[in-house]
Parts: structure tokens; sequence; C-alpha cells
């Protein structure tokens, strides 16, 4: 194995090379009711099942009447319509309105809705606010106006959200084709780890590392499968590995770095790892590796994270996220972090040959996005991260305060 240490740009795109590789292989699909299905990646696309609207749908309060006919002169009120309910009287005949509630459809005959606000009402009549320009179609969608009958209305790919369970439902979706939920195995090794119940040595700490990476992994669309730790053993860790090869992709924490004991690179090879590459020109996360391992006719995906609790959730929003997102079926646009710009309030030092990501709190003010670097003691500073919600992106070179900054949320 020889090393590979990429920038971070470089190792992002790797990463999305091999979830376009991914993307092509044929994934698990199964039916779930609608009420389950935020979160989920669709598999087959929502088709509108008949016109929206599938009639013509008045959008306000007010009177149907013809737009030629509001010029100012009093209109007969000759009926009312609520929404779910259909004309049944003859068509209106000339200077004649009809009251409608919104949603309702607009009578035949009829072309516009004038608002309650933009009329006088007395005695069964109407009289328009006099001046005001009147439009065909004004306070009305026509049919179809929103969607045809067979459109796709949420292609395959998407995660869904709110907005797209309430379009299942309009068009009588009630449950979905989804992309099973691909399984990650968390993998964490080290002598010094310990379980949550356990109280620890002297020396020792509780394994935090299964626990976070679990609950990135959930909110990126995986099932999380955290697999007991591992001492710092080249044939243990070897074995680890082997039983983690059974699930989609495969999340290691800790003995990537360069000690004696850090035998994860020594496992993975002996299993005949193929290394994308073994590090990447990051502050907190810089031994992290991507690679896969031949698993029957196929490969397993992994990433040996680092051990630092800090560069173990930054590498894997870096880097384990948008495979997994690859590997969940969601269309390519949304598999990398998402980054905003913000405005930075207090100096950031550089690192040469580094991107620092820092951990820092945010807040919307009047001039926009701000942010600033929390004082913490590194990658292992869990208290630190805690009290920040997103991470600063720093160039080699530094930034003065009140320069441009880009983030990114874990």
């Amino acid at each position: 194995m020889s090393d590979r240490v990429l920038s971070y740009e470089n190792a992002a795109s790797t990463v999305l090379e091999q979830g376009r590789i991914a993307a092509t292989a044929a994934r698990r699909m199964e039916d779930v009711a609608l009420g389950k299905a935020p979160g989920r990646v669709l598999a087959a696309t929502l088709l509108a099942d008949r016109d929206q609207p599938p009639f013509p749908r008045s959008v306000r309060d007010g009177y149907a009447a013809r737009a030629a006919e509001l010029d100012g002169r009093p209109l007969q009120v000759i009926g009312q319509i609520h929404a779910g309910e259909s004309w049944t009287g003859a068509t209106p005949a000339e200077n004649e309105a009809i009251e409608i509630m919104t949603g309702a459809p607009l009578p035949e005959g009829l072309d516009c809705v004038a608002m309650i606000e933009h009329v006088r009402e007395e005695s069964g009549r109407i009289t328009p606010e006099a001046g005001r320009r009147w439009r065909v179609g004004e306070n009305v969608v026509p049919r179809g106006a929103e969607a045809r009958a067979g459109a796709a209305l949420v292609p395959a790919g998407t995660r869904l959200g709110t907005q797209h369970v309430a379009v299942a439902a309009i068009c009588g979706y009630s449950q979905v084709k989804v992309y099973a939920r691909p399984r990650v195995a968390i993998l964490a090794t080290g002598d010094e780890l310990v379980g949550l119940s356990e109280m620890p040595g002297p020396f020792q700490i509780r394994n935090s590392n299964s626990y976070s990476l679990a609950s990135q992994v959930e909110r990126a669309g995986g099932e999380a499968m955290i697999l007991p730790a591992a001492p710092d053993q080249l044939e243990t860790i070897a074995d680890s590995i082997r039983e983690a090869a059974q699930y989609d992709m495969i999340l290691l924490s800790g003995g990537v770095s360069m000690g004696r004991r850090d035998f994860v690179e020594l496992a993975l090879e002996s299993l005949g790892a193929e290394f994308f590459f073994t590090g990447a020109k990051i502050q907190p996360g810089k031994p992290v590796v991507f690679g896969r391992i031949p698993v029957n006719q196929g490969w397993r995906y992994f990433f040996g994270l680092p051990g630092n609790p800090v560069s173990t959730m930054v590498t894997f929003a870096l880097f384990g996220a948008p495979l997994l997102r690859a590997l969940s079926g969601e269309s390519e646009n949304r598999w990398p972090p998402r980054f905003l710009t913000a405005r930075l309030t207090a100096k950031a030092e550089g690192r040469p040959g580094l991107t620092r990501f820092l951990p820092s709190r945010s807040a919307t003010t009047r001039h926009g996005l701000e942010v600033h670097p929390v004082p913490w003691q590194g990658s292992g500073d869990l208290a630190a991260t805690a009290t920040a919600g997103v991470f600063a992106v720093v160039p080699e070179e530094g930034l003065a305060a009140g320069a441009e900054v880009r983030v990114v949320e874990l």
C-alpha cells in the first residue's frame, strides 16, 4: 500500500466518482406506508392520477362572475357554492354572480372571482369597486394548471419530505415504493475503549464514536449496525472486518494513524483492499482512509476514520455521508455536503497545506449568517464541539475577521 494523501477537493471528488459507480448497482426495494415514508428515498416516480386541479378552482372567497361585467354596476347574487360542491343551477344570466368559497369549482359560464374585499354587498346584490380592472381567470387556477394526469410529480431518487408526502397523498398513494436503507457496519477499534455502561479505568474512555457515527448514519438514510469494538490486534481486527463485510458499507474508527498499534490498514490490506486514498489534507481528520474490499463477486466500500471523536464526525460528514447517499439511491445532486456562506466574526488561523474545519457557533443577524469559531482543545474536544452548530472551512492561508467563509453542518 502506497501513501496517497489528497487535498480535500480531490478526496471529495474521488468519493463522488465511486458513488457514481455504486449508483449503477441494483438495489433492494420495498413498499412502505405513506406515513412511514418521510426520510426514505423514492424508488418509483410519483405520477398524477388526474389533472391537478381537476376543475377550475377558486383561490379566494368572493364572487364568481364575468370579468367584462365587473365594471362598477351592481350584479345580482343568485346562489352560493362551497368547496366540495358543484353548481347545479342554471348558467348565470347577464349581470348575475354566484358567491364562491376558496377551493370551490368555478361555475360554467363564469370566468373570474372578485374577492370579498373588492366588492360591496347589499340586499343580495354586489357592486364591484369602480375603476378597478378585472382579468379573465383572476383568482382562479385553471384545470390541469398544476399537473396533467400521468405527469411525473416526484422523481425516483428523491428523499421524501413533507411536501412530497402531501403530493403522494393528494394523488391517492397510500404506500410508496422506496429503496431499502443501506446497512452500515460500525466498528470501533482500540484497547482503550469500554462500553457505555462501564466505568472507565484511569486511562480508558467510553466508546462514543460508534454512537455518534450511528446517529450520522441514520440521518444520512442508512441503517446503523454497531459491532463490538475490536482491540488493537491485527487478526482480531481482520476477523471483525470480515464480519462487517456482510453489510453494505463499513465504517471503522481508530487505528488508521502511524502508531505501532494502528493495525486497521494492515488488516484491510490482508483482506485484499483497494485504497483510493490514505489521507486527506484536512484538520481534523487527516488520516482518513477510503477504499473497498472484495466480497464474493463484488466489493464493499469502507472508510477508516480517525479515532479522535471530532475527527470521526467531520470525516464521516465530508466523505462517508456522500457515499452513503449514493448507495441509498438518492439523486446525485444531493450527495455532497451542503455548504453555506457566512461572515466570520473573528480571525481564524490557517495551517500550511491543510483545509481546516473549525467548530463554530452560527447566528442569523440583519447582516445575514455569521459564524464565530469556538475555543477548543483539538479533535478530541467533544465538550467544545457540543456547543457548535457548524464547522467553518478555513483555507491554509487563514481568514481575517469579517471575511466571507464557507460553513458546513454535521
